[in-house]
This record gives structure tokens, sequence and C-alpha cells, in this order.
């Protein structure tokens, strides 16, 4: 009786939805062509820069990146066992004979979490500031969270085609919106009496956002970059169906070719690397909580 009822439910006829689905594909694809090569000019720069990086990480001795990603654990956590831990993890990367590929992904993940900051840190604080403005956005980023990952891949490809920079902005797009929602939070949570605090000794409002608002809530914007770092870290080998290479497009060279092995092992240097990620943001966003505990006691 129910299935009879749904059955019934009005809908538009085949050919209207053909004639639809044809007006809209003949349009997005008029729009390729003509802005393609203009979009391609766009993101050069940012091709270049994910080369650059890439390169870097591949081309420089082994033991010299190893050195460097140490001490950048060092510096931000302050703990042996993570350093060791770190260098244990990249240890098994290299023996195993993934160490390209691996730098390949963390390529991928330096400027795609760069290229998230410098885009999502702004929004988050003009949402901070406009309640208007948060309820028009916020819907928006639920949709880049809810919608299924392959249906960024279509646009995009035929807008740049397959390759790297098309990978770099689907990871992005997939990736941003926690860093946007927890800057738009952590701002938001800064108590009304520091504030005034701050405006009762003469503060200005840029005063009160850089050197108040946005320390008071960088523990709360590092838990968002931890988050964009895993959502980045989970896209990759979706990211590899259209071109971008390393850890991701392993594993999927694995699943077509059901190479168990292969696929287990580049799946865990792909744990690895988010693990770290996971441990030092974690560790760094609680010293700085700690931090501002202590300055402001």
């Amino acid at each position: 009786m129910i299935l009879e009822q749904l059955s019934e439910f009005p809908a538009l006829s085949y050919e209207t939805l053909r004639n639809l689905r044809k007006t809209l594909d003949i349009g997005f694809r008029q729009f390729t062509r003509e802005f393609g090569e203009i979009s391609e000019i766009f993101f050069e720069p940012l091709q270049k820069l994910l080369i650059f990086v890439e390169e870097l990480l591949i081309n420089s001795p082994w033991w010299i990146i190893m050195l460097l990603i140490l001490v950048f654990v060092w510096f931000i956590s302050r703990s042996y066992k993570l350093v060791i831990s770190t260098a244990l993890a990249f240890f098994f990367v290299g023996i195993f004979g993934m160490w390209v590929v691996t730098m390949q992904t963390m390529a991928m993940i330096v400027v795609a979490t760069l290229v998230i900051l410098i885009i999502g840190l702004p929004i988050g604080i003009l949402l901070s500031q406009s309640n208007r403005l948060q309820q028009t956005v916020f819907p928006i980023l639920d949709i880049m969270q809810t919608l299924p990952s392959f249906v960024y891949l279509i646009p995009i490809v035929m807008l740049l085609g397959i390759g790297r920079v098309p990978g770099l902005i689907a990871v992005v797009i997939y990736a941003i919106p926690p860093v946007i929602r927890f800057t738009n939070l952590g701002i938001r949570l800064v108590s009304k009496d520091v504030l005034e605090a701050a405006e009762a000794y003469g503060a200005s409002t840029m005063q009160k956002m850089f050197r108040v608002q946005l320390p008071l809530a960088l523990p709360t914007i590092m838990a968002g970059i931890n988050q964009s770092i895993m959502l980045a870290l989970s896209m990759v080998v979706i990211a590899a169906m259209i071109g971008v290479q390393g850890l991701g497009q392993q594993v999927l060279r694995a699943i077509n070719n059901q190479y168990f092995t292969m696929g287990l092992l580049n799946g865990f240097a792909i744990v690895v690397i988010a693990i770290v990620f996971d441990r030092v943001s974690q560790s760094y966003g609680k010293r700085l909580q700690k931090h501002l505990e202590v300055t402001y006691e």
C-alpha cells in the first residue's frame, strides 16, 4: 500500500528531466571550453608551488628531510617520545621502499594545508563578526562536508583535466570546512570580560582581534587544523583517481590489481602520516592552552 502511494508521487516527466540534464551539461561544457585555459593560468602558481615542494622533498637526501621533520616535531611538541615515534615511523616507511611516494603525499598535504589556512582563516574571522554571514555560509559548509567526494571530481576534471592541481583543489574543498568552523567558534568563545578589559585599555577592533581574540582562540583553531589535515589524508586515495601521485595512487593500484601486501603497506604509511600530524598538532594545541592559562592567571 505504501509503495503504491509512493509510486503516485508527482514527478517530472522523463523527457523534461532529460532535457534539463542535457541543458545543464551543455552549459557546463561551454563554460569549461571558454574558461578552461583561464583557470589553468590562474592555478599555475599553485602547480609550481606543489611541484617545488614535491621535488624538494624527493630530491633532497633522505636523512636531511628526516632531520628537518624531527626538529620540527620537537619544536612543536617538545616531546622526546613523539620525536622517537616519528623517527621510527618514517624509518619504517623508508625501509619498505615507500619514501618517494610518501614524500609526494607529504607535499600534497603540506601545500593543501597552506591553502586551507590562507583561505579558511580569513573566512572564519569574517564569520565570527557577523551572525547573518554565519547563517549564510554554514549551509554551504554542510553541503561541502556531506556531498560525496566523488562529486567534486566531475566539474574539477572537466574544467582543469587530470593532474596534481585538480586533485589539490578537491582535497582543499573537502578538508577546508573544519578550519572555518573552528576559527569562527574559537573567536566567539573568547570571554566578553576579556574583550571589555581590552576596550577599557583603548584597544581598537583590529587590536582586539589580533592581540586578544586570535591568540585566545588558537587552541580551538589548532583543533580545526588537525581535523582538516585528517580529512585531507582521507581524500588522498580518492584524489589518486584524477592523477595525484603518492600513497593514494599505490593503494588504488593495489585495489585494481588485487595486490594485498602493497595495499596494506601503503595504507599503513598513510596511517603513519596521519598519526604523526595528529599527535604533533594536538601536542601544540595543548602547549598553547597551558601557555594561555599561565598568562591570564
